[in-house]
């Protein structure tokens, strides 16, 4: 992960020479959190690579409209976030959303820890389930998801504690099987 200095420095070189080098470092530096952010959301590989590829384009044609009030990762994040909301919106409902656990080409690498994370997650809403991954495995803080998400501070603090709730009785429920 890039220090703030460097982060703008490269935006300014890719806003005031067009450089594309530069972008191409901040790709690196993002790339794999925002990929693994995007895979959460939609738990498939292709989508996933469809949604970051968009989400850097659309970075890229727009950097010039980053003002560095947040983070460029932050920024990123909301675009990426935008994008997948875009493409839900553009599936028809009979894809049933919250499928059960993916079929993996090495199911001995999956533990059991992956799969009830997993499993809890599927008990979410899409916006819990964002607000659950941006907070844990991305390690945001409020105020960020808030910027991500475009939800005010509170309500993403009630998602919050209503996923964890929800998480916690899946788990006592899971068991007592």
């Amino acid at each position: 992960m890039l220090n703030r200095i460097d982060e703008l420095k490269l935006i300014a070189q890719c806003i005031a020479y067009d450089n594309r080098d530069a972008f191409g470092q901040l790709v690196t530096a993002y790339e794999q959190g925002l990929r693994r952010f995007l895979y959460n959301l939609c738990e498939d590989e292709a989508l996933t690579d469809d949604l970051a590829q968009d989400t850097f384009l659309k970075a890229y044609l727009a950097i010039r409209s980053f003002q560095g009030i947040s983070r460029f990762k932050t920024w990123l994040y909301r675009i990426g976030y935008n994008e997948y909301l875009s493409y839900r919106r553009s599936q028809r409902p009979t894809i049933d959303e919250f499928s059960s656990i993916k079929e993996c080409d090495n199911p001995s690498l999956i533990t059991d820890a992956q799969l009830t994370v997993e499993q809890c997650l599927t008990q979410l809403s899409e916006i819990e389930r964002t607000i659950v991954i941006l907070f844990y495995l991305e390690d945001m803080p409020i105020k960020k998801i808030v910027e991500i998400t475009g939800i005010p501070n509170g309500t993403v603090k009630s998602h919050l504690y209503r996923a964890k709730s929800r998480m916690k009785q899946f788990l006592v429920n899971d068991s007592k099987i």
